[in-house]
């Protein structure tokens, strides 16, 4: 249990605040819930509090506030998004993965450029306007070039009414010039997962290759906001080691990059281990996470770090995200495909990195989310108007951010409408335009109306 600690990741200390949080009473639980409410975020210990909580009517009141904050903070609002993998490569052996360099059962594919291109095309078609690049960690014989040309590529693509405006990126940890080259590339988020932050686990999860050096890939994202990436997305895939360590150990990375650059990760995204193509580790997790705890690590990072995005995948099942979307979840994939060239051959599985849970098209998806009364955002508006990192910051935690979010992704979500939606899903996002319209301020109110108009006028991308 006291393996080694890098710098950033001091595990006496987390066993030791889970040690000590016990079973907090019903009077300490309520203290911490009350200092959520202030929207300033926990320490350790309060944190160790939450996790700690079982009784039922304490659980109401943990999602109820975590419900509360999440209103606050982002609205009803939920931005969409697709993951596009290029290519399933990889030269490591983690044991929990199907692209893990020895496993034969997954055929291995790099999508050529017009490939690439094919699948952006799809995309666009289905209304997508965000789009996730995912690699494996090896790359064809380009080298790091291979993933600068595919940027290049997505955003080059322009499609009927649309285009994808913003590509966020998730690869292998990179050095600082190259971090500065994909800056280069003006992409929205650099994304890296830690998988587990337990040192001894991750020695035992991930067998050979450079995804092996655990200080390497822990210290990635130093090196991506040295380079001038000030947007980033951290997680833990749930399932390798206790939920609760992972949870503590996050948060020690998250404050390290806000002691060291003066903002933390603009995400966090919560994956459950599921079931892989040629992996036991998947099929049968060692610290497998129950619903109810899955709940409340939402819940707990939500109040945690109030301003930081939640992202859910489609590893979920459809109503467990729907439940997550009350206890704050900010951004949801949909319509997903985890192998390269799966928008284009629907049909074709041998190739994914695990299974998925949620299997709707972004349409249905769409109508679902609109249909719980939240609007479907496409928005980019932040990421190239330049209200990222710090920046995005000192809008979000005055409550301003709002007053640019709201009227954008009312107005992306009416070009969807317009240009994608089935006739069923328009009717539908009517309504919760209309709904939503009523329960504005007047200024947001005006501007999401003046900018709903431009739209109905056949103009797109108009920002706030």
């Amino acid at each position: 249990m006291n393996a080694p600690s890098s710098p950033l990741v001091d595990e006496p200390a987390i066993f030791a605040t889970l040690e000590r949080a016990g079973t907090a009473d019903a009077g300490a639980v309520r203290a911490v819930l009350a200092k959520a409410r202030e929207l300033r975020g926990l320490d350790a210990p309060e944190i160790a509090v939450l996790m700690k909580v079982s009784d039922p009517e304490l659980l109401a009141e943990l999602f109820a506030t975590a419900r509360d904050v999440k209103d606050t903070i982002y609205g009803r609002r939920l931005v969409l998004f697709a993951p596009l993998y290029v290519s399933n490569m990889c030269a490591n052996e983690c044991t929990y993965c199907a692209f893990r360099a020895r496993n034969r059962a997954v055929v291995r594919r790099a999508l050529s450029q017009e490939e690439i291109a094919q699948e952006v095309r799809i995309l666009i078609d289905q209304g997508h306007k965000r789009a996730l690049l995912v690699a494996g960690e090896s790359y064809p014989r380009e080298g790091f070039s291979y993933v600068l040309e595919c940027v290049d590529t997505i955003y080059s693509v322009t499609h009927g009414n649309g285009e994808i405006r913003r590509v966020n990126v998730n690869v292998a940890p990179l050095t600082l010039d190259e971090f500065r080259a994909l800056g280069e590339r003006k992409i929205g988020t650099y994304q890296l997962f830690q998988e587990t932050y337990h040192h001894q686990t991750y020695a035992s999860v991930h067998l050979s290759g450079k995804k092996r050096d655990y200080d390497w890939r822990v210290t990635a994202m130093d090196r991506a906001m040295e380079a001038g990436i000030n947007d980033v997305g951290i997680g833990v895939l749930f399932g390798l080691f206790d939920w609760r360590f992972e949870v503590l150990a996050l948060m020690q990375h998250i404050r390290h990059l806000e002691r060291r650059f003066g903002v933390g990760p603009h995400t966090v995204s919560v994956p459950r281990l599921e079931p892989a193509t040629g992996s036991d580790v998947a099929l049968h997790p060692p610290h497998a996470v129950s619903d109810i705890d899955f709940r409340k690590i939402v819940a707990t990072l939500r109040l945690a770090v109030p301003y930081t995005g939640i992202i859910m995948s489609t590893r979920e099942v459809a109503n467990i995200r729907r439940e997550t979307f009350a206890l704050g979840v900010s951004q949801i994939s949909a319509g997903s495909r985890t192998n390269p060239g799966g928008y284009a051959d629907e049909e074709r599985a041998d190739a994914s990195q695990f299974c998925l849970g949620d299997h709707r098209g972004l349409d249905e998806v769409v109508r679902d989310v609109a249909s719980l009364g939240y609007i479907p955002s496409f928005c980019t508006g932040c990421y190239r108007l330049g209200r990222t990192g710090a920046d995005f910051m000192a809008l979000a935690k005055p409550g301003d951010i709002k007053q640019h979010c709201d009227p954008n992704g009312l107005s992306t979500f009416l070009e969807y409408l317009i240009d994608y939606a089935s006739p069923e899903t328009r009717a539908v996002g009517e309504r919760c335009i209309t709904e939503a319209l009523d329960s504005m301020g007047a200024w947001p109110r005006e501007r999401a109306t003046q900018l709903m108009g431009k739209v109905k006028a056949g103009e797109r991308d108009v920002l706030c």
